[in-house]
Formats: structure tokens, sequence, C-alpha cells
């Protein structure tokens, strides 16, 4: 199912643009997950995305924006359906999505191929991160190895010393834990990979209740997230077994989790307490226009609408010249709302990561919150084998 919007706004157009170009819009095809229990990671893409085209007033060097979105509905196959609409019906000039590594892994080829710049918000596997990167994939999140080598780190300098770790069983899960295992050195007792539709964790919770591990370090996102923290604080296990993180509590989950979550770790590239001044602007648009608290999944997205309308402005609304439009896209001349923010030579980003913690404000809503900086300026491991993009 297909929706659009067409964001437009009054604004003059700038002299240096060329006329013939002014008159069409640029198109932007967003493919997301909007239905299923990890819908509401798609809406906060949508949603973050849709904010930032407003606030630039639906014009991106000048040129009027339409922005088409398309549910992948969490399959690959139907992903490539969508995305191949996009290309030759639409003939949209940036394609931004998807959540997940599995659907990024089936589309990657069809948007790269036709020569049609991909920019990603949320999913980045190793798979295109070294001697596969490519110049038409750019990446505003991270490497999906990252955010968990965050918990690997904080696992080992706080000495715990046995890990039990349940991940789902895909691309994103087998990265996580990769990328945990980096920098912890003490024993995992259990290494489990779930289905990805799995919403009982009985079982598993049963195991790690008998191993008696030091923590558990997961990575579920959206449902998958949502039904293991309500689980896990009704087993009793919040209490004594710390819970490392990453995208099971934050804030696509948190609405439905709640207190269950509080005082739950995350590691991420932000989070909405971040303080500079474009991000608190940013959290008090998005909760003022959505009602909502925005997570990453927003705000990776917002950054990819701003480095796209870099781009464009760079270019003076002339996509015709490709090589131009890249070396716009790499020099990403914009302003992240995590603040420090430049592309690898693979198009990953180089950035900042935290140690984040679940609180309850005053006001009963949820959020992430930094504790700590655990790296700085990081870039991933494996931008050295990347060559398309040198």
């Amino acid at each position: 199912m297909k929706t659009q919007l067409t964001l437009a706004a009054a604004l003059l157009v700038g002299t240096a643009l060329n006329p013939a170009v002014a008159q069409e819009k640029i198109k932007l095809g967003v493919v997301v997950t909007l239905s299923g229990p990890a819908a509401a990671l798609g809406q906060q893409v949508r949603d973050g995305f849709a904010l930032a085209v407003k606030d630039l007033g639906g014009k991106m060097g000048g040129r009027d924006v339409e922005v088409i979105v398309a549910d992948d509905e969490l399959k690959p196959d139907a992903a490539v359906t969508k995305v191949k609409g996009l290309l030759e019906r639409d003939r949209v000039d940036f394609v931004v999505g998807p959540i997940f590594s599995n659907i990024l892994q089936a589309i990657h080829r069809p948007v790269t191929e036709s020569k049609t710049f991909l920019i990603s918000p949320n999913a980045g596997p190793s798979t295109f991160a070294g001697k596969d990167c490519n110049p038409f994939f750019y990446v505003t999140s991270y490497q999906n190895d990252q955010v968990h080598e965050i918990l690997g780190k904080v696992a080992q300098d706080r000495g715990y010393k046995r890990m039990y770790l349940m991940v789902p069983n895909y691309q994103a899960g087998k990265d996580s834990v990769a990328g945990f295992k980096l920098d912890y050195k003490g024993e995992i007792v259990e290494e489990s990979y779930m289905p990805l539709n799995t919403l009982d964790f009985q079982p598993e919770l049963s195991k790690i209740s008998s191993q008696k591990p030091d923590a558990l370090f997961t990575f579920m996102p959206g449902g998958l997230g949502v039904n293991l923290v309500k689980q896990y604080r009704q087993a009793g296990l919040a209490d004594s077994i710390p819970v490392l993180s990453a995208f099971t509590v934050d804030e696509s989950t948190l609405p439905a989790q709640q207190d269950a979550a509080v005082g739950m770790f995350g590691g991420a590239n932000w989070a909405p307490n971040l303080d500079n001044p474009q991000n608190k602007t940013f959290v008090a648009s998005y909760e003022a226009a959505y009602n909502v608290v925005p997570g990453t999944y927003a705000f990776q997205a917002y950054d990819a609408a701003m480095l796209i309308d870099s781009a464009v402005k760079a270019v003076k609304g002339d996509l015709s010249n490709k090589d131009a439009v890249q070396a716009a896209l790499k020099k990403a001349d914009f302003t992240s709302l995590r603040g420090a923010f430049k592309f690898n030579t693979n198009g990953y980003p180089i950035q900042d990561f935290y140690l984040t913690k679940v609180a309850k404000r005053p006001d009963g809503k949820f959020q992430t919150e930094i504790v700590q900086k655990v790296f700085e300026n990081y870039g991933d491991r494996y931008a050295k084998d990347c060559k398309a993009a040198n």
C-alpha cells in the first residue's frame, strides 16, 4: 500500500537555478515498514523525514519536493516490488530507507544499479560497509556493529564476567553479536538467535533465570522489544540481571513498555536530551507535531532529508550530474541533530556513541537519556576495505 504526500511552499526559486529544472519536482521515495509489530519504527522515519521537509518549506535547492511513501511490509520480495515501482513508475531521484537490514539487502542492488542514490536512515549492515561499498549508497545512522560495540565495552568495563546474548536471527542480529564481542572478553553463557517474529520469550527467560548471567545483552527492535521487556519485568529478572540493549528500549517502544523499561540501558548515537540547540528545537517540534517523543529513527530520517537538501543546494538543483551529486552528498554540508558528523570513505558516518538509560519524565512520558559518552568520532572497522567510494 502506498500513500503520497506532496509538500510545497510558496518560496521564490533561486536565480542560480536552471528555470527548466525548477519546473520539475524532486521526487523522494521513502520505503519503510508501516505494518505489523514494527510499524512504529517506520512511522518515526516517515514522520521525522516529513518534519524536515516541512522545515525546509517543502523545497530543496529551490525545487518543490514530492515525497512518496511505500510500506515494505517487512518482506524482502514486497520491498523489491515497491522499490521497482518507485524507480520505474514514479522515477524518484532518491530512495530513503529502509528500517531493517534484510530489506536493505534486498533493495540495495536494484536502487544502486539504476544509478539512483539510496540513503539509509537506519539499516547499516556490514555487507555494504567494506569491499562492497557503493558510491550511490549513504547511511545517516551507523554501521550496525557500532551501536552494539557500546554495550560490549560497557559490559567489559563494568566487570561483567558472564553474559547471556539474545538477538533476532537475521543480518542485523548477527552484526549485533559481532559488535558486542569486539570489546567483551568474558564468558558468553548462551548465544541465542530468535526468529524475527518471536513474541513469546518465556523459554529464554527460564534459561536466563537458571543460568544467572551477570547481565543480558539483547537487540530486539519494535514489537519484539515490547514483549521481551514486559515479560522480563514480569518474570522478576529486571531487578537482578541488568539489561544492556540496542533498539530494544527506545522512543519507538517506550510508549508500550512504559514503567517496565525504566532503568534499562541502551546504546545509541543520540538521545532526546542531547544538549545542542538544533536538537532541542527538533525534539520540541516533533513532540508538538506528533505527540510522541522522537527516537533515533526519527532524528536519523530528519538528518537524511537535510543531507539530501545540502546536496541539491550544492548542485543548484541540477541532479543530472551524478558525480557532482555524489561529491555533494559525501561532503555532508549540513548541521546534524547529533552535532559532530561526517562521512567515512564508505558512506557511513564518523560520530560519537553513548550509553543511555530509560527514564520517566515529569510529564509522564518516557525517554532515553545519555549516561556517558563511550566512543568519540568513531568510524566503523570495515571502511578500510572500501575502494569504490575512495
